[in-house]
C-alpha cells in the first residue's frame, strides 16, 4: 500500500529564553544577546501512514503531538528531517481561524473556504450542503460575532470538511461542541474512512483511538516511544501514565463514623499480588484490613465500586450473603473475591463502610478508599461500565462467512 504521509527523522526545536533584557543597559551588557536554550519539541520522529488508513497519535500534554500535527500541516517547518504528503490534505486544527466577526455566516463560508483552497464556483456548488451540515440555516445571514462558541465551531467544521480532502488531519479541537454534533462529526469521519480516505487523529480520547484507528503512535517528550495496533498501544500508554496511587493520608471529610472499628487499608489483589491495575475478566480480591478497639457486635462490611465519574456499579455487603459475625475485636481482614470481574476499561474507585446490623449506625465510612484502573482484557468491549458477556448469533439464508477481515 503506497504511503499517503511519510514522516522521516523529523526534529523541531524552539528557543526557550532564560533571561531577557528589560532595559537598554542590560541589552548592552549582554552585547545584544539574550540567553536561551534549545527545547526539542520533536526529536527524530519517523513513521508512515498508508493510503486509506485511520492513524492515531497519542501522548500526554507536552509530548509533541500538536507540534507534529502543525509540521504535517505545513504550519511549522522542521529543523531537520522531512515530511512527504502525497495526497490532497485538509487540516482541522484551529477551526474558524479565518472567520471575520463582523461578516455574516454566509460571507464567512465563502471567505474560509477560499482560504482552504476552494474556488468560488466550488464553494457555491457546495454551499447548501455546508449550511445543512452546520444546522445553522436560520442564522447564516447573522454576523458570526453573535454566534455561540458551539455555533462557531459547527460552521467552521462544516466548511473544512467540504474541501473534499483525500487526507484529513484532525486535532483535539473537535472535542468542542455538543454530543449530537460530535456524533455527526464522527459519522463524517467514518464515511471518509469507508471511502478509502486517509485520516490522522491527534487526541487524548483513547477510546476513539482504540475503536476508530487502524494503527497508532505514542509520543513522549518529543520522541516516538512505540508504534502498533491501537488496543495494545493504548494499554501500554495507560499503564505507563498511571502512577501507583499508594495509600496516603485521607483528606478531611473523606472519613466519618463513630470509630470503634475502622478500615486501616484496602488492597486490590490479583494472583495474591497487590496491584492498582486489573484487566476485564481477571479474578480479583478486595482486602479490607480492619482494627476494632473494642468488641463490636454484628458489624456489617460493605463496599461500593464506582466509576471515577461517580456512577455506582455495585454495592455488595456481608449482610446480603449472611456473612455477619456475632462480634469482632482486635485486627483482621475481610476479603471480597470476584472470580471474573466484568468491569470495562477505565478509572474506578472503591468506597468502604462498616455499620451495625441495621445499617443505620456507621462505625467507619471511607470515601475513595481505593483508586484503581481497569484495562482491556478478555472482553473487547470498550463502551459502558460492565460487560454482560453477550454471545451473538446471525442466521438467515443470505448470511455470508462470518469473522473475515474486510478487504
Amino acid at each position: 500500500m503506497p504511503a499517503a504521509l511519510t514522516v522521516d527523522n523529523v526534529s523541531k526545536t524552539f528557543k526557550v529564553h532564560q533571561e531577557r533584557a528589560n532595559s537598554l543597559k542590560q541589552y548592552l551588557a549582554a552585547r545584544g544577546r539574550n540567553r536561551y536554550e534549545e527545547f526539542y519539541a520533536l526529536r527524530d520522529v519517523s513513521f508512515e501512514v498508508p493510503e486509506g488508513e485511520a492513524f492515531g497519535v497519542i501522548g500526554h500534554n507536552g509530548s509533541g503531538k500538536s507540534t507534529l500535527l502543525k509540521c504535517m500541516a505545513g504550519i511549522l517547518r522542521p529543523n531537520s528531517g522531512r515530511i512527504d504528503v502525497n495526497k490532497r490534505m485538509s487540516a482541522l486544527l484551529e477551526l474558524g481561524a479565518g472567520f471575520h466577526p463582523d461578516l455574516s455566516g454566509r460571507d464567512n463560508v465563502f471567505l474560509n473556504a477560499a482560504i482552504l483552497g476552494m474556488s468560488r464556483p466550488e464553494i457555491a456548488k457546495r454551499f447548501d450542503e455546508i449550511v445543512e451540515f452546520s444546522g445553522l440555516e436560520q442564522f447564516i445571514d447573522t454576523p458570526v460575532k453573535a454566534y455561540s462558541s458551539g455555533m462557531y465551531v459547527r460552521l467552521a467544521f462544516a466548511v473544512a470538511i467540504n474541501v473534499d480532502p483525500e487526507m484529513l488531519l484532525i486535532d483535539e479541537i473537535l472535542a468542542v461542541g455538543d454530543v449530537t454534533f460530535q456524533q455527526k462529526c464522527m459519522e463524517k469521519f467514518v464515511e471518509f474512512r469507508e471511502e478509502g480516505r486517509t485520516l490522522v487523529l491527534v487526541t487524548h480520547d483513547l477510546g476513539s483511538v482504540r475503536n476508530f484507528c487502524d494503527r497508532a503512535v505514542w509520543l513522549e517528550h518529543g520522541s516516538l516511544v512505540s508504534e502498533g495496533a491501537p488496543t495494545e498501544l493504548v494499554d501500554q500508554y495507560t499503564e505507563s501514565m498511571l502512577a501507583d496511587p499508594s495509600v496516603k493520608d485521607l483528606p478531611d471529610g473523606a472519613r466519618r463514623g463513630s470509630g470503634e472499628i475502622r478500615v486501616d487499608r484496602v488492597d486490590l489483589l490479583v494472583d495474591g499480588e497487590r496491584t492498582f491495575r486489573v484487566r476485564t475478566g481477571d479474578a480479583v480480591t478486595f482486602r479490607l484490613h480492619f482494627t476494632a478497639t473494642e468488641r463490636v457486635k454484628n458489624p456489617v462490611f460493605s463496599i461500593r465500586v464506582a466509576s471515577l465519574g461517580g456512577a455506582l456499579i455495585s454495592a455488595p455487603c456481608t449482610r446480603d450473603v449472611d456473612e455477619v459475625p456475632s462480634y469482632l475485636e482486635g485486627s483482621g481482614v475481610v476479603d471480597v473475591t470476584m472470580p471474573d470481574v466484568s468491569l470495562l476499561p477505565g478509572p474506578h474507585v472503591l468506597h468502604s463502610e462498616i455499620t451495625g446490623y441495621g445499617r443505620q449506625h456507621v462505625f467507619d465510612h471511607i470515601q475513595n478508599a481505593l483508586r484503581f484502573d481497569v484495562l482491556a482484557g478478555t472482553s473487547r468491549e470498550t463502551d459502558g461500565l460492565v460487560t454482560l458477556e453477550p454471545s451473538w448469533t446471525i442466521e438467515g439464508p443470505g448470511v455470508g462467512p462470518i469473522g473475515q477481515v474486510p478487504t
